[in-house]
Formats: C-alpha cells, sequence, structure tokens
C-alpha cells in the first residue's frame, strides 16, 4: 500500500508544517499521536484533532480517525488523517512509503531506515545514513531545512528560538508538578506579569507582553519546568493561526530529501 502515503510520527506544530508542506505537494498524509498530546501550539498543530476531532491549519482540515481504513477514506477526500497509536501499529499497517519521526524527541526512539523506502528524522538525535536515510536541520539559522544524509543535526542549544530579542522570556514554565488550570486561551492579549493559569494553585505568569501563540490544553497533568506556552511579543493574533516560516521552511528540506533519495535509490 505504499503509492504516495507518508507517514509521519508526531503531530505537533513543526510535523503539521511539514504535513501541509507533503499534502500541498500532492501527498497522502497520516499522523500519529499519544492519546493526550501536550503541544501548546494547538492553532497550528494536527494533533488538535485527537481532542476536537478536527482541525484546519492553512485550509488543510485534519480529522481524528480511529483505525486505517477509517485513516484511508480521510486521504482519499483529501484531508489529513490523525491516528492515536503510541505503540506504532500504523506503520506496519499502513507500510508507507514515506515516514517521518518528528516527535523532536533529541534521541532515536526505535526509527529505523528499514522502515520505508524513505525514512527522514527532524533535529538532533539520529545519524543520517545509519538510523535514517536523512536527517533534516531544525534550529533556527542558515542551516535551518539542511538536508543532512550522513552524521547528525546541530544539537539541542536548550535555547528557545529569537523572535523580536526575545529568548526564554518568551515561554511559560510550569511552577510545580501537577494539574494545569488555565484562566486565559491562546489569541489573548497579555502584559509583563499577568497570570495565565494555575499549577495546583501557583499561579503561571508571563515575562512579557503580547499575545499568547500557544497554550497547553487545560486540564493535563504537568511536571515542574514542562513547557505551558509561549507569548508572542506583539499584540498580533494572526501568528497564533499560521504555520511559522520555521516549519515551512523544514517542510521544504523534508521535500527535498524525499526527491534526492528517490533520486539515489534509482540511479
Amino acid at each position: 500500500m505504499k503509492l504516495d502515503y507518508v507517514l509521519i510520527k508526531g503531530a505537533g506544530d513543526l510535523a503539521s508544517g511539514v504535513a501541509c508542506t507533503l499534502h500541498r505537494a500532492g501527498y497522502r498524509v497520516m499522523l500519529t499521536e499519544i492519546e493526550q498530546p501536550t503541544c501548546v501550539r494547538r492553532k497550528v498543530s494536527f494533533a488538535e484533532a485527537i481532542y476536537e476531532g478536527q482541525i484546519t491549519i492553512e485550509g488543510i482540515t485534519g480529522r481524528r480517525v480511529g483505525d486505517l481504513q477509517s485513516g484511508l477514506s480521510v486521504m482519499a477526500d483529501g484531508e489529513i488523517a490523525v491516528r492515536i497509536d503510541p505503540l506504532g501499529q500504523t506503520l506496519e499497517e499502513l507500510n508507507p512509503r514515506v515516514y517521518i519521526d518528528a516527535t523532536l524527541s533529541k534521541r532515536n526512539t526505535g526509527i529505523s531506515r528499514n522502515d520505508a523506502e524513505v525514512v527522514i528524522a527532524l533535529g538532533p538525535g539520529y545519524d543520517a545514513g545509519i538510523d535514517v536515510h536523512a536527517v533534516i536541520e531544525t534550529q533556527r539559522g542558515p542551516e535551518l531545512g539542511r538536508v543532512i544524509l550522513s552524521g547528525f543535526a546541530i544539537p539541542n542549544s536548550g535555547i528557545p528560538g529569537n523572535v523580536l530579542g526575545y529568548t526564554s522570556e518568551r515561554v511559560l514554565r510550569s511552577p510545580a508538578a501537577g494539574k494545569f488550570t488555565s484562566i486565559l486561551d491562546i489569541g489573548d492579549y497579555v502584559e509583563v506579569n499577568q497570570i495565565v493559569g494555575y499549577v495546583e494553585g501557583q499561579p503561571v505568569k508571563t515575562a512579557i507582553g503580547g499575545v499568547i501563540r500557544g497554550l497547553l490544553k487545560n486540564g493535563l497533568s504537568v511536571p515542574v519546568g514542562m513547557k505551558l506556552g509561549d507569548i508572542h511579543p506583539e499584540q498580533n493574533r494572526e501568528v497564533c493561526t499560521q504555520v511559522t516560516d520555521k516549519a515551512w521552511i523544514v517542510g521544504k528540506g523534508v521535500l527535498q530529501a524525499i526527491n534526492i533519495i528517490r533520486e539515489m535509490a534509482s540511479a
């Protein structure tokens, strides 16, 4: 059942940007996720379909499916399928031509270049040419989106990307372990030191003003220090529903990698 099917492990914002790129290029795309996804940029993450049933990003609809047959039907209708599959059974069932690890786990969690004709991983933790056929650089800078056919991506710096001069200040993190309860939502404007929500009674406060671009799903349990959201340092709600330039560039890198690997295989 290889044809033009692409299977992407992970459905966060970067994975979703890749999915949109491949969908526009004519591929039929399915993404898999865990039962309770923890991505914060929910307005541009197909993982949100796990909670809401469906989500439309950049004009492309992702729809939750319960099994492979439903997924095939959704893809045949021109949409993206999103399935809960923490154990990876979809890989064996679908037997896709292209398999992409977009979990950004920063380590190989079991992917092999024998999993499909084209196997790609996003970001550090994977050895291109050994673990996978290609790795795509995900660190912002001149190398972003580069196709790596041998070796590793740049190690994770641990510092969030710079947006209008702000890095770690943009990120909301859990002050404690426990249940996250939000009192604001994505798209709400905030000021410095404003309370966005609570974890076990402890307030989650902003360090800068702007708009809430990402926020964890209300009611999830979190460990201390976990990323709960991010603030865009402008009062501009449009950024909340736009796939980032980073995700588009990484998506173009994936498309380039697919073409390169196919050409190499046919040479």
